[in-house]
């Protein structure tokens, strides 16, 4: 089974729907089948690529009312581990660092991916990290096990960032408005950072789904694609 998740370093909610989501892999009996993958997406394509005070951004954007959206998810994330320090926290464009997790997913592999991704959200939320500082961001990477040089040069020129900007596209394309967005073999999604045992339950109908198709398959039925009533059980809906 294959998840992409459609996810921005710069939103909060997708540090959470990532440990919840994880907690729920955890206990799906057939974990070890399931490949995670990050895709990209930016809640805000035109943030500066100078950082500045969160805070004061937030402000800006939200008025008042931005402390206690900020309190209510530092609480949250209490919960699933998560120590958000939105006093240090920086606004700045994550275009690079999505950059950075496409080069992990094709040169190192899903895993190494997702490492990244938990490095790169720790980094911003809880450490105050400039993760639009080339410097920074090779620094994180190579923690994560990614070759020092490979990853200076890279950030340095231009590659990945036609194939980034074209997952953006096709984030658009799928209807996406919001992360963290979770897709299901190319067929289900569930948006928002849901309670672990939401994303079980989808893991899995997915599986159940996805084995019974199989089975018509191997008794030379035709299949089609996913009934979109059928497929919103659950919080899962169709893409």
């Amino acid at each position: 089974m294959k998840v992409e998740i459609y996810s921005d370093i710069a939103c909060p909610w997708c540090f959470i729907g990532k440990r919840r989501f994880e907690q729920a892999l955890d206990l799906f009996p057939r974990k070890d089948e399931v490949e995670v993958v990050f895709r990209p997406y930016q809640l805000v394509p035109d943030a500066p690529e100078q950082a500045s005070p969160h805070r004061a951004w937030l402000a800006e954007r939200y008025g008042p009312q931005s402390v206690a959206m900020d309190a209510r998810v530092a609480e949250l994330g209490k919960a699933e581990g998560i120590d958000y320090d939105f006093d240090t926290a920086l606004h700045v464009n994550t275009f690079l660092a999505h950059r950075l997790l496409h080069l992990a997913e094709t040169e190192y592999g899903a895993r190494t991916q997702v490492a990244l991704k938990e490095s790169l959200l720790t980094a911003h939320f809880s450490d105050g990290v400039d993760v639009g500082d080339r410097e920074q961001l090779t620094r994180i990477a190579v923690a994560a096990g990614l070759d020092r040089d490979r990853v200076a040069g890279y950030l340095a020129g231009d590659e990945g960032t036609a194939e980034v900007r074209a997952q953006l596209a096709e984030a658009r394309a799928l209807g996406i408005t919001a992360v963290p967005t979770f897709v299901f073999e190319g067929r289900w999604a569930v948006q928002g950072g849901q309670e672990a045992s939401t994303f079980l339950r989808v893991l899995e109908q997915v599986a159940a789904e996805t084995a019974e198709a199989a089975e018509q398959h191997g008794q030379d039925r035709q299949t089609g694609p996913a009934d979109a009533d059928a497929a919103c059980a659950d919080g899962a809906c169709a893409v």
